[in-house]
């Protein structure tokens, strides 16, 4: 099964959700894979991945196989990223069956439970590869008014994937992230994305940390790098849910 794990703004989670969700997963005895779509990099950073030769990139290029690429970390699996991919990411826009790239690499990996893809900060071709690869969507999303603006914008893209490109998508649900439960907003944008669209929120909340923020200077998830903290406790929980939801 595979998850792209999207939002076209930044600072939501998306890859720090990627990295413990997956963990979480991988201490209850399922094989994971974690794979960046980020230009960045941050997934591979926050586990210690650092001036990898052959990455996501070059297998987008056809330069390299998947066993040249794929790093073991805490248990996963990890296609990390590199400044590269924003190269392919060009290279792609007058490539033939450009949005299947992704999808045609994944098909080849066998034996895992759950492949989880960490998207860019936008609705790019680099996110619609990994829409077009996925099963499900999980969004990362702050509940904050502006983020709902986003959201509109997810939504619309996704319509447009699953209507031409991969009929099979489906949105898993939205994360609430970075949640302060003593302000008030919060549970007013919550209420009104109850309301006002077909998404399902989790029930799971995950709060700010401190810990979280740490653990990607020391290359880990927080799972490892502090399991006794809030971050680590919502995220178990998170998977949790997720496990009832798959």
């Amino acid at each position: 099964m595979t998850i792209a794990v999207v939002n076209q703004k930044g600072g939501t989670g998306k890859t720090t959700s990627t990295i413990n969700l997956g963990k979480s997963l991988e201490e209850k005895g399922k094989r994971v894979m974690l794979v960046d779509m980020d230009p960045q990099g941050s997934l591979g950073y926050s586990l210690g991945i650092v001036d990898k030769d052959k990455t996501i990139a070059e297998l987008l290029y056809g330069e390299a196989d998947l066993s040249e690429v794929i790093v073991s970390r805490e248990g996963m699996d990890v296609i990390p990223s590199s400044v590269t991919l924003a190269d392919v990411e060009l290279s792609l826009v007058d490539a033939e069956n450009r949005e299947f790239r992704l999808k045609e690499i994944l098909e080849q990996l066998t034996g895992y439970d759950y492949i989880f893809i960490d998207c860019p900060p936008s609705l790019s071709m680099l996110t619609v590869n990994a829409l077009t690869a996925s099963q499900y969507v999980l969004i990362p999303m702050l509940m904050e008014v502006l983020s709902l603006q986003g959201l509109d914008l997810i939504s619309e893209t996704l319509a447009k994937v699953k209507k031409s490109l991969n009929p099979e998508l489906s949105v898993l649900g939205i994360l609430p992230v970075m949640v302060d439960r003593r302000r008030k907003l919060s549970s007013e944008v919550f209420d009104h994305i109850q309301s006002n669209y077909d998404f399902k929120l989790f029930d799971t909340q995950i709060r700010p940390n401190v810990r979280a923020s740490e653990a990607p200077s020391f290359g880990q998830s927080v799972i490892t790098y502090s399991p006794g903290s809030n971050s680590a406790n919502d995220y178990l929980e998170l998977s949790e849910e997720f496990l009832k939801l798959v």
